[in-house]
């Protein structure tokens, strides 16, 4: 891909693989949620770059970032950035993350604050704020996340059948804009989730997530965000802005991008670069 350079960087136990663009400018760090990998954020990576530097990583277990080990759990993941950010020396940087990278984008803020200028939430909740609702299949909650959590069921049912449960479920179902999402992206998601092991970063989040609520209000209530926050919202509506409102002291600007479905990133590029710049910019400015 044009503009973007690849590595690996050997962190907390873990091999880190992550993309670079970008040569001036305060440091934008991508995180990605599920079912996806840096690449949910290749079409904003240009925009990005040509006033930031940017970084978008591979959490443990995704992607092209090793999958051994047993703690893949939002905790870890969390040292993982903050031992990336060093390895980079470019902190502190303005985080984005997205859906249900959540939990470790919050973990990094609240206790790592000398590692994040700002926090961009897209399409995100937390555990101990109602995002454990989304398991729930009786109240309009979806049936991967215990099936995901379940010992053995990602083997049994996903492993062989990437590109199928990407392709004809997970990515149609929360699309909203016609055609933006290619067969060539699915391809590369499904790629990685077909590794030996590649379920495993998100069997590690979402096993988290189930399990971490009251860890998630301990830290809310005893080290809250102080960081301007911009919440924006797609096909998840004003969850994330109502979410992130209960954790943070500070500022939030809220954005919803209409006509859009649960992957922003890759739906709405554009719209979604310039709500960034334009947060960035005016924190930069501050």
């Amino acid at each position: 891909m044009a503009h973007v350079s690849h590595h690996i960087a050997q962190v907390n136990g873990a091999e880190l693989h992550y993309v670079s663009a970008g040569a001036q400018g305060s440091p934008i760090l991508l995180v990605h949620g599920f079912p996806e990998s840096w690449w949910a954020f290749h079409k904003v990576i240009p925009l990005l770059a040509e006033t930031h530097r940017v970084a978008a990583v591979d959490l443990r277990g995704f992607g092209d970032s090793s999958v051994a080990g047993h703690d893949h759990d939002s905790a870890t993941a969390a040292e993982d950035l903050h031992a990336l950010i060093d390895h980079l020396g470019l902190g502190p940087v303005h985080v984005t993350g997205q859906d249900i990278s959540g939990g470790t984008v919050f973990r990094l803020a609240v206790t790592h604050p000398e590692d994040v200028l700002s926090l961009t939430a897209i399409e995100m909740g937390l555990a101990g704020f109602g995002l454990e609702g989304l398991a729930d299949v009786t109240h309009g909650g979806s049936w991967h996340i215990g099936a995901l959590v379940a010992p053995g069921i990602p083997e049994l049912l996903f492993a062989g059948r990437e590109r199928e449960l990407l392709g004809r479920w997970a990515f149609p179902s929360m699309t909203a804009v016609t055609d933006s999402i290619s067969d060539a992206d699915i391809d590369e998601f499904a790629r990685t989730y077909a590794r030996p092991g590649g379920w495993r970063g998100a069997v590690g989040l979402y096993r988290s997530m189930l399990a971490e609520g009251g860890d998630i209000r301990a830290l809310a209530e005893a080290s809250p965000l102080t960081v301007p926050v911009l919440a924006v919202g797609a096909g998840g509506g004003a969850f994330t802005a109502a979410t992130l409102s209960q954790v943070t002291t500070g500022q939030i600007t809220a954005v919803q991008l209409d006509g859009v479905g649960h992957y922003a990133a890759l739906e709405a590029p554009d719209a979604l670069a310039a709500q960034i710049l334009t947060f960035v910019g005016t924190v930069d400015a501050a």
